[in-house]
């Protein structure tokens, strides 16, 4: 199985160093993202997010199936991961990776698992007919962020997405094409963001935390932390996967400077989604479908 290639004992001792003298190889500070880009494309869903050389497209698709049996008056929503060896070596089509697993795992209890999409309005007719929402999410380039970078991908896919509307007539139902209705945003409920802390152990047991790792710093941390919190300050998760021990303490502060970063990132989203709509908004179509739906 391909490996990434691993950074020689010079240089992990050289960012061990320092680290442990207050510094980062990118000049960053301990607390600080990489520069972060978000783009929409042409169609609702297409969420294309680049966070340092790290790179992340989502794309958001919908159909009409029957709901599950225990589930009537839920829609269905499921999230698709593909690392792809475009990205890196150590990615391989058709087998997916421990590094795999951990993301859809993250992803699922980041977003679904923590009700921030209303999946009740994905039903049509109940027991019958739903709308079964789907997440691609593929990862181009990979240098460190992965789970913050394909979390951010995600939501904002999901936030500028928009649905068909749809009319209910008895037992007929009709899926309404764009161009004769307003397509119908998602109802999500509230907006997690991932942040993930790397965890080294620094000069006389003092533990540094670093944010948004680069691909040669997560080589070198002794453990991770993943925070999954909304922009209320809500801790929607909290996840740990071996590694050193970490002292409570150092959780509570990992925890609300991650409250912190989740509201400049929403707010981040937030903007480049108003500067979308000013973008689509051209007062010819979209106001036309509009004033219909209104008569």
């Amino acid at each position: 199985m391909p490996r990434e290639a691993e950074i020689s004992s010079n240089e992990r001792e050289f960012i061990q160093q320092a680290l442990h003298e207050g510094v980062r190889i990118d000049g960053r500070a301990f607390d600080e993202f990489r520069p972060l880009s978000l783009l929409f494309g042409d169609e609702y869903g297409i969420a294309d997010v680049q966070l340092g050389k790290t790179r992340v497209v989502a794309k958001i698709s919908c159909e009409v199936a029957a709901p599950f049996p225990d589930r009537k008056f839920d829609g269905v929503f499921t999230i698709i991961t593909e690392l792809a060896p475009i990205a890196s070596a150590s990615f391989e089509v058709g087998r997916p990776t421990e590094q795999e697993s951990l993301l859809s795992r993250l992803l699922e209890k980041a977003i679904r698992r923590s009700n921030a999409l209303d999946t009740e309005s994905l039903c049509i007719v109940a027991g019958s007919k739903c709308f079964a929402l789907r997440a691609n999410i593929h990862v181009l380039d990979f240098d460190g962020g992965l789970v913050d970078t394909c979390c951010i991908a995600l939501l904002a896919a999901l936030r500028h997405y928009k649905r068909p509307d749809v009319s209910v007539n008895g037992e007929d139902v009709r899926i309404w094409d764009v161009r004769e209705r307003e397509p119908v945003p998602l109802s999500i409920l509230h907006y997690p963001f991932c942040v993930t802390f790397s965890h080294f152990r620094g000069v006389e047991e003092n533990e540094l935390m670093l944010i948004d790792a680069n691909a040669a710093e997560e080589q070198c941390r002794e453990g991770e932390i993943v925070m999954t919190v909304n922009k209320y300050g809500e801790l929607c998760q909290i996840a740990k996967y071996g590694g050193a021990t970490v002292d409570a303490l150092a959780l509570l502060n990992c925890a609300r400077l991650a409250a912190e970063k989740v509201k400049v990132l929403d707010n981040f989203v937030t903007t480049k989604l108003d500067q979308d709509a000013k973008k689509r908004d051209i007062g010819g179509l979209m106001a036309e479908l509009k004033a219909e739906n209104e008569r």
